[in-house]
């Protein structure tokens, strides 16, 4: 079997390097790029994000990489956000006042931390869902967080009845002060709070669980 093709989106904000290099590891042949073909025809895509929410979104509109993100969703194709990569999946960021849209993949808000320090960095356990496919077998592990806001809430999902067929997203908590959502497993949109390319064994299996959804 060959080895899953993946392209880190190259939009001018992330830790792309480290990225690249912790997906090759695993086992991916990685392409780093901003072309929107290569990033819509790969077995999988991630989506890094590293400053501001709305910089952030300023830079992927700018290669229309919101264009690609919401295609590839709607067609079941894997998506794999990390850090402002994640926080960028929901509605609306919020940073000193200043309100911006994001990609409304999932309804809520991202603001700032509530907790004596800020921001948020280091390393740090979670509490994974049970049946998480990202999480399997490093569900006590630690993970390195380095942030100054995120998601609080989550609601996509937690209104439908128990008989429901509609599969709610599986949700992994953390804390800092708060609570606060530190991945998201939802179809083929994944995200997570934390970066697994700088969280060393725990971070590459969970890579490896997720090249292993492609």
């Amino acid at each position: 079997m060959s080895a899953p093709r993946v392209v880190v989106l190259d939009y001018g904000f992330g830790n792309v390097r480290s990225a690249v290099r912790a997906l090759e590891r695993v086992g991916a042949q990685v392409e780093l790029t901003a072309d929107r073909t290569a990033a819509a025809e790969a077995d999988g895509l991630v989506v890094p994000g590293v400053g501001a929410f709305a910089a952030c979104m300023a830079g992927l509109r700018e290669v229309r990489g919101d264009q690609v993100v919401e295609r590839r969703v709607a067609g079941g194709r894997p998506v794999l956000g990390i850090c402002v990569g994640m926080q960028i999946m929901f509605d609306q960021g919020v940073e000193h006042g200043v309100e911006t849209e994001g990609l409304g993949q999932w309804p809520g808000v991202v603001d700032r931390l509530e907790a004596p320090v800020v921001p948020h960095m280091g390393w740090a356990t979670v509490r994974a869902p049970e049946g998480s496919r990202l999480l399997a077998g490093i569900e006590d592990e630690r993970f390195y967080f380095v942030h100054s806001y995120a998601a609080r809430t989550f609601a996509l999902g937690t209104d439908e009845p128990a008989d429901s067929v509609f599969r709610p997203p599986l949700v992994t908590w953390a804390d800092h002060g708060s609570p606060f959502v530190a991945a998201v497993e939802n179809g083929p949109l994944c995200a997570t709070q934390f970066h697994p390319e700088k969280s060393g064994d725990a971070g590459a299996a969970l890579l490896q669980n997720w090249l292993g959804t492609l």
